[in-house]
């Protein structure tokens, strides 16, 4: 096999893949191995026809196609290896050559990760993290904990109160006439949840267990069903049961039951130190996103159109899988959503194309400060691997080929780059809140009337005109990727 490399526009290559006649041969032997059985002709048993009968009677290019995917699924990743080029999309194949007896010759078109002009990248300037945790948000988090841990206690001696949890009997009715869709039986209901249309569990307070009420209300101008849009119904509604939710007290032997401290105070302090850990993971990450999209603002680079069309295809394919994990297949999907592949694909763009320029300045970052991974680094990410999985570290090195350690080692010096990044910010203060007060307004209304006119000497004119001379700017220039086909 040789190929040859066509260095093209816009960071795209062509590389045209020349196989060898004896392979060719080989491909076409198996896709008549493969087909055989398919196929019929007079005077044979079905599967014994000869091959050279089979290319007389549908041409000798019957099995070409068969054989050239086998051909370009076996030779293009060790052609992609051996052009030494850094290739960031799939390729596209347009066949030069099949014919029995000689060499078959393929182009495949791909695009190449584009240089990356670093801007700025050290001394990105964020705001000082806020990691303060009031006791409000330590009330609110065990008063969560209480919930979770509530008893639902069945009630026979009271009427219905506002966050009662009630098994329901009800029928609807407009203009007399009950309708589709406006009975249920054994309903569970826990009023003030906003289940029912407006103002229909508001009028079950009060109701008392077995005794029919009537539920009168109006469904929204713009409630799903047509046909009930806009209209004043009436509920029949029977109460079967009634249950309230009982919240343990808030104690010494509450903070036992669900820790792993003996008092409330020592729960208390533990809910706090928890919350400031979430708090500082969730803003570091914030932090992490604020100053790579700086970097990427201050950087200049031209992403390939097949490029970005690519990560849109690994973004929705990624999305596929996720939906099946949750027993839903893309189709189902689509047609809940009313959407088509293509159109999922156009609207991942922006996210395609950030994924695609964090990556690039943070590998460019990584180079230019020679960030390296140690050996301790992958063998560490093994066995966070193994640890996820439960499996042995020797299993998940056995499970991973070498593309997919070579991928680890960069995706581990990306990694590396990101921390550095954000070690690396200057901190500012957090800006004060815009005033948007009427007071606030006229305030700064009153400051405006009292700045001095704007100088109209040619003294003055000069002036400005020197300090904007020495102004800089940095333009960003990357070229905005096209929209690609389907």
């Amino acid at each position: 096999m040789s190929v040859k490399v066509e260095k093209l526009e816009n960071n795209m290559a062509k590389l045209t893949i020349e196989v060898p006649a004896e392979d060719l041969e080989k491909a076409i032997e198996k896709a008549y191995q493969k087909n055989k059985g398919k196929i019929q002709i007079p005077g044979f048993r079905k599967g014994k026809a000869p091959r050279k009968m089979i290319e007389q009677m549908y041409g000798k290019g019957v099995f070409f196609e068969d054989a050239a995917n086998d051909l370009i699924n076996e030779s293009y990743p060790k052609a992609a290896e051996e052009s030494g080029e850094d290739i960031v999309s799939n390729p596209q194949i347009e066949i030069v050559t099949i014919e029995a007896g000689q060499a078959f010759v393929y182009t495949a078109e791909v695009a190449l990760k584009p240089e990356v002009k670093l801007g700025k990248y050290k001394g990105v300037e964020v705001e000082k993290m806020d990691l303060d945790v009031t006791d409000e948000e330590v009330d609110q988090e065990i008063e969560n904990e209480r919930n979770k841990n509530a008893r639902n206690i069945e009630i026979t001696d009271r009427a219905v109160k506002k966050d009662d949890m009630v098994t329901l009997d009800f029928e609807g009715f407009v203009d007399g006439v009950a309708f589709k869709g406006g009975k249920g039986t054994d309903y569970p209901l826990t009023i003030g949840s906003g289940s029912f249309i407006p103002g229909f569990e508001d009028q079950l307070v009060g109701a008392e267990i077995g005794k029919e009420v009537e539920v009168n209300v109006t469904f929204p101008k713009d409630y799903h069903e047509k046909s009930l849009a806009g209209k004043d119904a009436t509920f029949k509604c029977t109460v079967k049961a009634i249950k309230e939710k009982q919240l343990p007290e808030l104690n010494d032997e509450f903070a036992s039951d669900v820790s792993a401290f003996e008092t409330l105070a020592e729960y208390k302090e533990d809910v706090k130190k928890t919350l400031v850990a979430k708090k500082e993971a969730s803003q570091k990450a914030q932090r992490e996103d604020t100053v790579v999209k700086a970097i990427i603002e201050d950087s200049e680079m031209d992403l390939p159109d097949a490029m970005v069309e690519t990560q849109q295809r690994n973004i929705v394919n990624e999305m596929a899988q996720r939906l099946q994990y949750q027993g839903l297949s893309m189709d189902q999907y689509l047609k809940y959503t009313g959407s088509t592949v293509q159109q999922m694909i156009e609207q991942v763009k922006p996210q395609a194309i950030e994924r695609i320029k964090s990556r690039l300045v943070l590998e460019a970052v990584a180079a230019a400060e020679k960030i390296e991974v140690t050996e301790a680094d992958v063998e560490a990410e093994f066995q966070k691997m193994a640890d996820q999985y439960k499996m042995e570290v020797e299993k998940v090195k056995e499970l991973l080929g070498d593309a997919e350690k070579k991928q680890l080692k960069e995706d581990l010096a990306v990694q590396k780059a990101a921390e550095f990044v954000v070690e690396n910010v200057k901190e500012v203060a957090k800006k004060a809140a815009k005033k948007t007060t009427k007071k606030a307004a006229a305030a700064d209304e009153e400051t405006a009337e009292k700045k001095p006119a704007k100088r109209t000497t040619k003294k003055a004119a000069a002036e400005d005109g020197e300090v904007k001379e020495k102004k800089t700017t940095t333009r960003k220039t990357t070229k905005k990727a096209t929209k690609t086909e389907e």
